[in-house]
């Protein structure tokens, strides 16, 4: 890891990363991709320096409570943040000053901040995001082989249910001729109607391939599925989108079972929740603190 200083954590639509790079090692990361101007080697984790301080100074200077997001570009809760704990502290600091939270992971370790999530929703609004790929135990330690099993997540998702914390779902990406079937698409949204999701963003069944990324996911083809890199690349040549043929079929099924079971699968819809800030009444409050404690 390295530190860099910072002048600002939020953005212009006030979301966040904490990190720069990552240690998950998920074979189909985009977040590699040239594009986002990485200058440094990904797994070199960059830290931005007194970023709670900073997210403090903006949050104070700011007129109006809004959601903020984090954990689009870089998992807040890489094994770094054992050590760190600037989420958890970012966290602290959105709870102190009554800010709404929209976060998204994909490690169980997000438990260690429960207390901090519930304080948070009792206020106002804490969306919790994971993403679920691969309903297979063994196939997802290959294919998102640092960070907890499909599995945790799911019992991550029940926690935070019981506990009155709503949940989203990012079911992407799935892998063509690896996880783009329909055993693992129902096994995914099995866990997601137990736990009472209250939606799934998914932006097609595939995957985006860029330079950066697409070098990397093919590196691991060959390390973990012998001679797929090679139809991957006979298919889709070097496409962005890289689209299942089982695409349709999944797709019918996806919004077929979101609407019985009244899961928004809308992503606009689920977008503009997930940046609507809602300030619970004082009474709401109180009652929710009490249950707390």
């Amino acid at each position: 890891m390295h530190f860099k200083q910072y002048k600002t954590i939020l953005s212009p639509h006030n979301g966040m990363n904490i990190y720069r790079g990552c240690s998950h090692g998920c074979i189909y990361c985009d977040s590699r991709s040239k594009c986002y101007q990485m200058d440094h080697d990904f797994e070199d984790i960059e830290v931005k320096t007194d970023a709670p301080r900073i997210l403090e100074s903006q949050l104070r200077a700011k007129r109006k409570k809004c959601m903020v997001g984090t954990g689009a570009m870089t998992d807040p809760y890489i094994q770094l943040e054992n050590e760190l704990r600037f989420t958890r502290r970012c966290l602290e600091v959105i709870d102190k000053y009554g800010f709404g939270l929209a976060i998204q992971t994909k490690s169980d370790g997000i438990l260690r901040d429960l207390d901090l999530l519930k304080s948070i929703n009792a206020k106002t609004k804490c969306v919790v995001q994971m993403t679920l790929t691969t309903y297979d135990e063994d196939l997802c330690r290959i294919v998102e082989p640092n960070v907890c099993t499909t599995r945790a997540r799911f019992e991550v998702l029940q926690i935070m249910r019981d506990n009155g914390i709503p949940t989203v779902v990012w079911l992407s990406p799935l892998l063509p001729f690896i996880n783009d079937d329909e055993e693992n698409l129902r096994g995914i949204l099995d866990y997601c109607i137990q736990a009472q999701v209250y939606g799934i963003i998914n932006f097609g069944m595939g995957l985006t391939l860029r330079e950066g990324n697409r070098e990397y996911f093919y590196r691991k083809l060959d390390e973990h599925f012998p001679g797929l890199r090679q139809k991957y690349q006979r298919k889709y040549g070097n496409r962005y989108e890289v689209i299942s043929d089982n695409h349709d079929k999944l797709m019918r099924i996806l919004r077929g079972e979101c609407q019985k079971h009244n899961i928004y699968c809308n992503n606009d819809e689920i977008f503009k929740y997930m940046s609507a800030f809602e300030e619970k009444q004082r009474e709401e409050q109180m009652r929710l603190a009490m249950e707390t404690h």
